[in-house]
């Protein structure tokens, strides 16, 4: 019994001198119950929205302040015509457009009806939803609030319109998210065991004496899985159009180059997380705990980024899928070009060199 006591003993002291089993212990439950539980909110704040003010009444006016006021919206741009509304949409920072109609206060009083539009843009549809459902709640309420006394119950009619998905389906927003992260998974997954299975192997002393430079064997590990990440890309994209019905109202030579960039950048990681972790296992283990979690919760995959807490709104700029989500969601369902892509893209291509540089830079002359 003693020697099973000083045994169990002798374990506790070992994890507790180990930080990495202690993080994983602790630290990662912790980090993940925060994250979480700041992130997954079905209250939405600081949505962008663009007014349409046919009547520019007095009614009008303190709806308007009533919506911004309320703490969920803020007002980008006033527009002066419907005409302007696909292309503000477009650019992906305005998510409804309210348009009240011509002499909206005074149809109100003397018919006890007045009609409004609500136009969200619906490449989100939980995100439309929402932004909808809020929009409606604070007209009616502040249209009941404004005459109680009076007989004839007067309201609004909010007339929704959902643009680029109007059937709201919801493979609309988890097949470019779902796309997003199994090219990130499989392409940094299968990069980042390449160089780790190599020193496993003992394999890594017949590349190091071989005259091929840093640079030529990290093309060469990364030119295989990048054909083959192109292929299951491809057949994405196909399985996305006819299985589930997602179209490709944009330039599909534009999606595809976009889609390769991104591809490119992931297995760069992939091949910098190799080259850093001296084992399959501790390789796969930051792929999966460094990429997948925060993919699914920082990407604005699922989650509204508007809705997180500012800091890890300032997070999410880091995370590459976020970027490439919103290419493709602007290409596949608002049938956008590079000129309302090319921020995006920038940064994809900036953050492909960095990890480039840093792989070659981190690639192991000697064997330790």
């Amino acid at each position: 019994m003693q020697q099973l006591k000083s045994f169990i003993i002798k374990e506790f002291y070992h994890i507790f001198r180990d930080p990495r089993t202690m993080l994983i212990l602790f630290g990662i439950p912790v980090a993940q119950l925060l994250i979480f539980g700041t992130v997954i909110k079905s209250e939405i704040r600081n949505v962008h929205i663009a007014i349409y003010d046919q009547s520019k009444d007095e009614t009008t006016l303190r709806i308007t302040n009533k919506i911004l006021s309320s703490g969920y919206f803020i007002l980008d741009e006033n527009l002066n015509s419907t005409s302007k509304i696909e292309s503000i949409f477009k650019k992906g920072k305005v998510k409804e457009v309210v348009v009240f109609e011509s002499n909206f206060g005074e149809k109100l009083i003397r018919e006890g009806r007045a009609a409004v539009q609500l136009i969200a843009d619906a490449s989100d549809p939980n995100m439309a939803r929402l932004v909808t459902l809020y929009t409606t709640g604070i007209i009616n309420d502040y249209i009941r609030k404004l005459h109680p006394n009076l007989q004839m119950p007067m309201q609004a009619e909010p007339e929704v319109r959902m643009y680029f998905n109007e059937e709201m389906k919801s493979a609309y927003m988890f097949v470019p998210g779902t796309m997003a992260l199994i090219l990130m998974l499989i392409s940094a997954m299968m990069t980042s065991i390449s160089i780790t299975r190599e020193k496993e192997f003992g394999t890594m002393e017949i590349l190091l004496v071989s005259p091929l430079r840093p640079s030529q064997i990290i093309i060469g590990k990364v030119l295989p899985y990048l054909i083959l990440s192109i292929i299951n890309a491809f057949v994405i994209f196909l399985i996305g159009r006819f299985v589930f019905d997602v179209p490709v109202t944009g330039s599909f030579i534009l999606l595809m180059l976009e889609t390769i960039l991104f591809i490119m950048m992931a297995l760069c990681l992939g091949i910098l997380i190799s080259t850093a972790a001296k084992s399959q296992m501790v390789a796969m283990f930051i792929s999966m705990i460094g990429l997948m979690l925060p993919t699914i919760i920082l990407s604005g995959f699922i989650f509204p980024i508007e809705n997180m807490p500012e800091i890890l709104q300032w997070a999410s700029h880091i995370m590459p899928a976020r970027w490439f989500i919103t290419i493709i969601r602007s290409i596949m369902l608002k049938g956008t070009g590079l000129l309302f892509v090319w921020k995006e893209t920038l940064i994809l291509v900036g953050m492909t060199l960095f990890f480039i540089a840093l792989s070659v830079k981190k690639f192991k002359i000697r064997l330790e």
